[in-house]
């Protein structure tokens, strides 16, 4: 019998708003799925439909998450290694070995490898990529339908001058990264605001 590999990757370090996102992926040697990739390679369209394929020809695959408030607590790393093991935790098998995308492992017992630029070279890195990308990108979109005042849908979240501009006209929302500093600087600005209205 084949060895159980599980890629997994993350997405959404870099937003201010939102979990960051997580998946294992267990490909079926005798089902392959053309055109993998590191999921910033591909278009929009074309992750959707590969998505789509990993989720029904692969032999198993999961979502893991850490959210915000997990985030401002143990920092986006320690969230991230957190957000991958219940990626992995959370499949119904055990993987005989897990390869990780990135330079670092969480502290975990599965025998497993951190391989940099992973989502490039191995095809079960590449489709937990894509999945853990599409879920992200799933996760603004509905947040934009929320919220059409910050366009979540056109930035996803990055901190970009669009970005920067909503939320200084808007204001933060519970689903942000309070931690991170442009959002900190906003709250801290505002609640000095407060008080010297007081």
């Amino acid at each position: 019998m084949d060895k159980l590999i599980a890629g997994v990757d993350e997405v959404g370090r870099g937003p201010l708003v939102g979990d960051v996102v997580t998946a294992a992926v267990i490909l079926d040697p005798s089902n392959p799925i053309e055109g993998l990739n590191d999921s910033k390679k591909l278009s929009e369209k074309k992750r959707i439909v590969l998505a789509q394929e990993i989720r029904e020809k692969a032999l198993y695959w999961n979502i893991g998450r850490a959210n915000p408030a997990e985030i401002d607590k143990l920092n986006i790393l320690h969230a991230t290694m957190l957000a991958m093991v219940r990626a992995v935790q959370g499949l119904p098998v055990t993987p005989d070995f897990v390869r990780v995308d990135g330079n670092r492992l969480p502290a975990w017992n599965y025998s497993s490898e951190a391989v940099v630029k992973g989502d490039s070279l191995h095809q079960e890195i590449s489709a937990a990529s894509i999945i853990a990308k599409v879920e992200r990108d799933n996760d603004m979109l509905a947040l934009h339908e929320a919220f059409p005042q910050y366009n979540f849908a056109g930035h996803k979240g990055y901190p970009t001058k669009a970005h920067f501009a909503a939320l200084a006209e808007f204001g933060v929302l519970d689903c942000y990264r309070k931690s991170f500093k442009p959002v900190k600087a906003l709250l801290t600005n505002d609640t000095q605001i407060a008080a010297s209205a007081q």
